[in-house]
């Protein structure tokens, strides 16, 4: 029988005091109860002896504790998982949202996930199309992986994630595809957006979603990305099917985890986030992945905003540590009207080699890659030499290049939030546009390649009338 004790002792904004507990357990869920027979609910945090510090959900304001009672129900946080959760909205604690009614469970599991031996994952190795050229053609997301997008404040990370939600899939897989979809301490603005466009596109209907507003308690962040990720594992592996987890914003997320941490009054680690703020990320990226044996998989885009676009933040500091590259946004290409503003220089998918090739994607695909990456980086050095030398200091050929990077960010970076463009219409935009440059400067595209895929350009001879 569950024991309710009348001694809570203390509260100190989102912390409680219980005392004289017996087999309390760390992250134990707590009713307490108010005469007027109000519940708010919380966990343990911490047991030491016969006292336990409980966090509250819910803020602690009017909380009369000199006749309140502590419950402690023995059991940590559970999200009840089943089908019917696809197509709906829920809140950071798991309860419908979207005024339809509770999910009937088939099985009820720990938010806080299971440890997944590492001799059980899988490799990554299958493509996934998002129909973004400057992701699927030289930052290719694999199956599995977990790849974030860095973000800063005014950037619009919310269009393209909604643009990945809506047009992710594994090529061959449509029917077994599905996207988790975590907002963490958004607004009710972006909020609305996010509901709104996925019930406009019809991406609800393979779609669950985790909705934390900015005026829920703080503390309900801490469960959001942990409650999408106890829905996605389930779809994954007790569904087979292959999950996309999409969670914004992971910075409101860490700003949560600091402000328990100094309730707690804990010695604060690198700008005032607690000194496990690496491993605790890690307890939620580390969850993405595929299992030997098992057909479904998760992978994971997390985003996050860098306080003033600061990559050395801890957030992102931390973040990339953990996860296999990153996607990141630029204020410049925002500023000059590209959309995404993804700068693909920085950019980094770290399995993207293990993604692409001749039975995933092309068999051009790794040439033209990497051709591109080398045209574009020599194309915008040349631009900044023009800016201070002058136009007229370029070669001939400095010049091609400078072309080649102002059509490069205008027809294959920019392609809006509506285009989603196939693998194969990526991989032939590239060669169209490495038609700017002379045939002797590609340099890192094989012979055989160019002669299948550029035989009527001569050696020496570029393109012309391509607007720059």
């Amino acid at each position: 029988m569950l024991k309710e004790y009348r001694t809570i002792r203390e509260v100190v904004g989102p912390l409680m005091l219980v005392e004289q507990v017996q087999g309390v357990t760390y992250n134990e869920l707590v009713e307490i109860r108010q005469a007027s027979g109000e519940i708010r609910r919380g966990k343990v945090l911490e047991v030491e002896g016969d006292k336990a510090l409980v966090q509250l959900f819910e803020a602690s304001h009017g909380l009369r504790i000199d006749n309140a009672t502590a419950r402690f129900l023995g059991r940590g946080i559970e999200l009840s998982v089943s089908m019917e959760m696809l197509g709906r909205v829920f809140d950071g604690m798991g309860a419908p949202k979207d005024d339809g009614p509770a999910v009937i469970p088939e099985k009820r599991m720990d938010i806080n996930g299971e440890p997944l031996n590492p001799t059980a994952r899988d490799y990554p190795s299958e493509f996934i199309q998002t129909g973004i050229s400057v992701i699927d053609g030289l930052n290719t997301l694999v199956r599995g992986q977990k790849l974030p997008v860095f973000s800063g404040s005014g950037l619009p990370h919310a269009q393209l994630a909604t643009q990945i939600a809506r047009q992710a899939r594994v090529l061959g897989q449509d029917s077994k595809f599905a996207v988790v979809f975590a907002a963490i301490g958004i607004t009710f603005e972006e909020a609305d957006y996010f509901i709104s466009d996925f019930r406009r596109t019809g991406a609800i209907e393979r779609a669950v979603m985790f909705m934390n507003l900015a005026n829920d308690p703080a503390i309900e962040r801490i469960s959001t990305p942990r409650m999408a990720l106890t829905a996605a594992e389930y779809l994954a592996y007790e569904k087979g099917m292959h999950v996309l987890v999409i969670m914004t914003d992971m910075t409101n997320y860490a700003e949560a985890l600091r402000e328990v941490s100094a309730a707690r009054k804990e010695i604060p680690g690198r700008r005032g986030y607690p000194g496990y703020l690496y491993t605790d990320l890690a307890s939620m990226y580390e969850r993405a992945g595929r299992i030997i044996g098992k057909e479904g998989s998760i992978t994971q885009i997390p985003i996050l905003t860098m306080p003033e676009d600061d990559k050395t933040h801890p957030i992102p500091d931390l973040t990339g540590y953990i996860t296999e590259g990153q996607i990141i946004l630029s204020r410049e290409l925002h500023r000059k009207g590209i959309i995404p503003p993804i700068d693909a220089l920085p950019s980094l998918s770290r399995l993207k080699d293990k993604g692409i090739g001749a039975d995933k994607t092309r068999k051009d695909h790794a040439d033209t890659m990497n051709q591109l990456f080398a045209a574009y980086s020599r194309g915008k050095d040349a631009k900044e030499l023009a800016v201070i030398l002058g136009e007229a200091s370029l070669t001939d050929v400095d010049k091609k290049y400078a072309a080649f990077a102002d059509a490069f960010e205008k027809r294959y970076v920019s392609q809006g939030y509506n285009t989603d463009r196939s693998i194969e219409e990526t991989l032939d935009l590239g060669w169209d546009l490495l038609k700017i440059l002379p045939r002797n400067e590609l340099k890192r595209i094989r012979d055989d390649m160019l002669e299948e895929y550029m035989p009527n350009i001569g050696k020496g001879e570029g393109e012309e009338g391509e607007e720059g």
